[in-house]
This record gives C-alpha cells, sequence and structure tokens, in this order.
C-alpha cells in the first residue's frame, strides 16, 4: 500500500474512532477528542506498518490543526506554507525520500574517493548542490552532474552552481537518466530506494566505477569500504564497487 494512501486511512480511521467514542458519550470535549484522533491515528499507522517517522506526524497533525484555528491567522499564510513544502519536498510522499544536505566534511572524505584522473561524478537527488560545489571547486578537472527533482531545491542548486563551470545541473528523476558514463555515483536518499540504486547501478556503470550511499546501506550487500565521517551526524558513507562480469 502506498505510503500517502496509509497516512489517509489512519487519519480517517483516527477521526472514526474519536466520532464513535463521543457517541458512546465515553469522551467529551474538544481536546480529549483531538486526543483521541491523534492516538488512535497513530495506533493504526503503525498496525499498517508505516515508517517510524510517520508516528509523529500522525500524534500531531489534527492537534497542530485545531491549534491553528485559535491562532487567527490569514488562511493565506497556510496556502504559502503549504505551496513552500510542496515545492522543497514534492514526491516525497510517494518516493519516501526527504531532504537531506551534505556536508562539507562529507564533501571532503568523498574528494578521498575520486582517481587522480579526470573523472565524471553523479550525485542522484542532488538537494541544493551542497556536495557537488565544494567538489568541483577542489577538482576543476573533473565533471559533476546533479540531479534533483524538487522545484525549490532545483532551482536554488542551479542559482548556486550557475558560476561553477564544471557542474551539471538537471531537473529529473533520479532513475531517468543513464549512468553509464559516471566513474561515482552519490546517494543520500533513504532505506527505501536503495535496493532499486543498487539495481541501476550494478546493471549500467562500468566495472571499477563506485556507488557512494551516505548512512544507508544496500540492502543485502556487504559494502567494499566504510568511511567514517567524523561530524556531528557521525556520517557513515558506504562504497560499493563495480565488479567485472563474470566470464562463462
Amino acid at each position: 500500500m502506498p505510503p500517502a494512501l496509509k497516512a489517509l486511512l489512519a487519519q480517517f480511521a483516527g477521526l472514526a474512532t474519536a466520532f464513535a467514542l463521543a457517541r458512546a458519550g465515553l469522551v467529551g470535549g474538544l481536546w480529549p477528542l483531538v486526543g483521541v484522533q491523534a492516538l488512535a491515528a497513530a495506533a493504526v499507522a503503525h498496525l499498517l506498518g508505516s515508517a517510524r517517522w510517520w508516528l509523529p506526524i500522525h500524534l500531531g497533525f489534527v492537534p497542530l490543526v485545531v491549534g491553528a484555528q485559535g491562532l487567527g491567522a490569514n488562511p493565506a499564510w497556510y496556502l504559502a506554507a503549504f505551496v513552500l513544502l510542496a515545492l522543497v519536498y514534492w514526491t516525497s510522499f510517494r518516493t519516501q525520500v526527504p531532504l537531506y544536505l551534505s556536508n562539507r566534511r562529507t564533501a571532503a572524505a568523498v574528494a578521498t574517493l575520486l582517481p587522480p584522473r579526470p573523472c565524471a561524478v553523479l550525485d542522484i537527488g542532488a538537494g541544493t548542490g551542497s556536495l557537488l560545489r565544494p567538489l568541483a571547486r577542489a577538482r576543476p578537472d573533473c565533471r559533476f552532474s546533479g540531479i534533483e527533482l524538487a522545484p525549490a531545491t532545483w532551482l536554488i542548486g542551479r542559482l548556486l552552481a550557475a558560476r561553477v563551470p564544471n557542474i551539471d545541473w538537471r531537473r529529473a528523476d533520479l532513475f531517468a537518466r543513464p549512468w553509464q558514463d559516471y566513474d561515482l555515483v552519490y546517494a543520500f536518499l533513504s532505506p527505501v530506494p536503495m535496493a532499486a540504486v543498487w539495481k541501476k547501478a550494478a546493471a549500467e556503470l562500468r566495472p571499477g566505477a563506485l556507488l557512494v550511499s551516505n548512512s544507508f546501506p544496500v540492502p543485502e550487500r556487504a559494502p567494499d569500504l566504510v568511511i567514517e565521517v567524523g561530524d556531528r551526524r557521525r556520517t557513515r558513507l558506504y562504497g560499493y564497487r563495480i565488479q567485472p562480469a563474470a566470464t562463462p
């Protein structure tokens, strides 16, 4: 079941539970009913197998909506906030890939994995280009490409990379573009798409190329290298080297 459908069902289940208890006279008052709805929605989301980070969303959604009604704010502010979040997170509800930004220490660690010769690097789900810009400035002999789908972060990345000539910045789905021309593909996504990422990398990258995943390992495959970045996040990079095809 798609995560968005699970969330919708959980919220409706919470509302139905609160309504049933109110009709039975077991719960009365606005905030007790709001609390019941939130707890029931979170419980149903858990039973449906939603990711853990959905649970605080369900616990806080209706309480925040009810609380916001008492602020007297102009509805246009809510619309503006919705549009901004939609432009930043775009299809995160479907892909389950939130916005993560790589820091400079991570960029420095990735730089140690680049070969001394000119090479090509692809960042899938590149955000605002926080990884590619320091790499591109440090290695002007190399070619760097970033793929980002969310309109707001893509636009920010395009503006910030405008004066970095060896960055190619594209708005596209991370699986849409061929990867065979790259020596290193970097991913900072989530656990959900990593099996598909590895399948595409193994099918398209040439032997010797490297897939580097920030924080999220490829399931059921031991990494060829692991780098502890040593930053506040305790970032760990997992590297997977593409092996030559087995000869018959």
